[in-house]
């Protein structure tokens, strides 16, 4: 937390001041905030400043008290209030080797399941004898943990050092000598330098265990300097957990309700009656080999369904490969999907920290599915995949969840095209489509028909997809908190394999949509990108674009996809002077072009200059930048480097490929964000030269 006040002596109010302006900019990508405005001076200009960061803060008035050319600034800082200590309950297990080995020999005695049998009975056998078997050596006990900020590297032997610290200090106060007093000055000295080596250590076992896993890596820096906030949560109850269950059916009810009404044709789910002449009717069964191989992929993620924690479960994959391998194959082959495996765990997570928890519009629904099942998807979807290359299926410019397609391929691919448009003195329109909760609203008969007729799945492929689809629930979860089980009778299930490949699926015909008005498009995803070259003399491209927007909305009407006209955006690219043609167009069929547009995590102008988003990538690159530098005294050079590559460069180089021949000028921040973290990483001095 940082304030700066005084006088700086710059002409904040001219806009066209350079020193200004760049002193502005320099204060907006180290994420600092300038609250005044109004003069502050006799002569009208602001040269009096209040600067802050990380503090709420608000000027009240600013007054002419006659004592000087200059006036004075009241302003108001929001204090703190420390929070109660809040207590969470959950339910663990306590594993050992010695667990292990007796989890195994009590499975040893348990009695086979009698075969052949439906393959629903042997996944809920297998469950159910791995699940007693394990209580019966670990049960579930349920604690209580206080929620508190707490420094983890504080071990028994740092609290006994600090112990014989305060002992001495104690002596020393009594008797006042010499001996006493250097007997204290050595044990702190030990005291300190034991405490430094623990936390060294503390941090450097977290970086170098996950310095593949940013997300460990954030929400561990950003619990140290961010530490209430968990606290903002609200107090699981099994009414809360129901009342989050009711607002995510009722959000998915709300959108389908809403198309069912605007819809003026009835839907036809026939649309296509001839099934291709290339089918994939059976699956191919796996061995042993290749569900080893599958089951080392696979992240261990523990479901709160899940008869046995992940983690153990790989450490005896060996023990359970014979059954695992029988049961993969007893699915495949009969073309369904066991029931267990169709329940998911919801957990609402608060999307910002500083979003008002009361409001569970402010909650992301994450879903979490029992391992097993993503093993077993995980087998189907490998061959899926390969009959869909092989007989190319897949849409062409949909570049979401496949190899070789990131989100820097299809931005470039769109760039690449509006470049040539510039070059060709013309404009080219882009509008960015939203969806309303795309993967959620997805009709399971549309998307079956879908499979079957365009796709090519038949015989116990399609019957197991449609195994796969139907009768699944969800039940929302917050500790040891639970809501009662939900159906769900729309939606490809959240957090699987399969999931985003369906959706792909399901989007196929959208291309022929596009293309029938000659319109260019590009997707990742759910997010779709139309654009078109337009001449300022020639508006007839505008037409089509709008056209096509009509028929891609009732298309999605057909599909139950809701479009989010509020949230759809429209930028024009080229030179100010024509962009001002296409204006009144766009603005007939309410589409307000903005002059900058955030796509896939890059933000572009109007200019393609990509001024904006460098400044965003700056800023949040210097915050994270700040907080690696307070705890750089405790890390060594090699963890600090994994930090910067976790949270700084990763961020320079996402889609740096779209900066490509930008003025030395526009991409000055990024340098200037690399050379800080150079200095940071080698503790180098602020005027040294930087470039060694």
């Amino acid at each position: 937390m940082i304030i700066l006040t005084g006088d700086f002596n710059l002409h904040i109010d001219n806009p066209s001041d350079s020193t200004s302006k760049e002193f502005l900019n320099i204060l907006y990508c180290m994420d600092f905030t300038q609250h005044l405005t109004q003069p502050t001076h006799n002569r009208g200009h602001t040269l009096d400043l209040v600067i802050t960061h990380g503090l709420s803060t608000s000027v009240s008035s600013v007054v002419d008290l006659a004592v000087s050319d200059h006036y004075c600034v009241f302003f108001n800082i929001t204090g703190f209030i420390q929070r109660e200590t809040s207590v969470r309950i959950v339910r663990r297990r306590y594993l050992t080797s010695e667990v292990a080995a007796n989890f195994t020999r009590v499975l040893d005695e348990c009695p086979p399941v009698i075969l052949p049998a439906p393959c629903d009975f042997i996944f809920n056998h297998f469950n159910s004898k791995l699940k007693k078997s394990l209580d019966s050596v670990a049960p579930l006990t349920t604690k209580k943990i206080n929620v508190k900020c707490v420094s983890p590297w504080r071990n028994e032997e740092v609290k006994k050092l600090k112990r014989n610290c305060r002992a001495a200090e104690r002596r020393w106060r009594k008797n006042k000598n010499a001996i006493n007093y250097q007997i204290l000055c050595e044990q702190l000295k030990i005291y300190n330098n034991t405490l430094r080596n623990s936390r060294n250590s503390y941090f450097a076992k977290i970086i170098s265990n996950n310095k593949n896993n940013p997300k460990v890596l954030f929400s561990t820096i950003d619990h140290l300097f961010n530490p209430d906030f968990n606290s903002s949560q609200r107090t699981p109850t099994d009414s809360l957990c129901e009342q989050f269950a009711d607002h995510f059916r009722g959000k998915i009810n709300t959108i389908r309700c809403d198309i069912l009404s605007s819809r003026d044709m009835i839907l036809n789910t026939s649309e296509g009656s001839i099934v291709p002449e290339e089918t994939l009717d059976s699956f191919v069964l796996v061995n042993a080999e290749n569900l080893k191989k599958v089951f080392s992929t696979v992240r261990p993620t523990t479901c709160l369904l899940d008869p046995i924690p992940s983690p153990l479960f790989k450490t005896l994959y060996g023990f359970f490969e014979a059954e695992l391998l029988y049961m993969m194959n007893c699915s495949l082959q009969s073309g369904v999907f066991p029931a267990a495996f169709k329940t998911a765990v919801v957990r609402p997570l608060l999307k910002k920290s500083n979003l008002d928890c009361n409001n569970f519009n402010n909650y992301r629904p994450v879903s979490n599915l029992p391992f097993l099942s993503k093993i077993l998807e995980k087998l189907v979807f490998t061959q899926i995949n390969d009959f869909l290359n092989d007989k190319q299926i897949l849409e062409i410019f949909q570049s979401g969840f496949r190899v070789n397609h990131s989100t820097e391929t299809a931005l470039l691919k769109v760039l690449n095209d509006i470049r040539c448009n510039w070059d060709s003195q013309k404009l080219s329109v882009l509008v960015l489509l939203d969806l309303s909760a795309a993967f959620d609203t997805v009709d399971h008969a549309i998307l079956l028909n879908r499979l079957k007729h365009m796709v090519g799945l038949s015989g116990a492929v399609h019957n197991w997809f449609t195994s796969y689809l139907s009768d699944r629930t969800f039940m929302v979860c917050m500790d040891t908190c639970s809501s009662k089980i939900h159906k769900m009778t729309c939606g490809v299930p959240q957090g699987s394999v399969l999931g985003p490949v369906l959706f792909n699926l399901y989007m196929l015909p959208l291309g022929g949509v596009i293309r029938k008005h000659g319109v260019n498009f590009h997707s990742y995803a759910d997010d779709t990108q139309l654009y078109i070259s337009v001449s300022p003399d020639d508006t007839r491209p505008m037409d089509a674009l709008l056209n096509c927007i009509l028929d891609i909305k009732s298309w999605m009407a057909e599909n139950f996809l809701q479009l989010n006209q509020d949230k759809t955006e429209v930028l024009i690219i080229g030179p100010e002077a024509q962009r001002e043609k296409l204006l009144s167009k766009l603005q007939a069929f309410s589409l307000c072009p903005s002059l900058q547009v955030k796509n896939l995590g890059v933000i572009l102008d109007s200019e393609l200059g990509f001024i904006p988003h460098i400044k965003h990538v700056t800023k949040i690159g210097f915050y994270h930048l700040k907080n690696i530098a307070r705890v750089r005294p405790i890390l060594s050079q090699a963890n600090t480097e994994m930090l910067m590559h976790a949270f700084i460069t990763s961020r320079i180089d996402y889609c740096n490929a779209l900066l490509s021949g930008l003025p030395k000028k526009n991409i000055s921040p990024l340098q200037l964000l690399q050379n800080s973290a150079a200095r940071v990483l080698t503790k180098t001095r602020g005027r040294a030269h930087i470039t060694p």
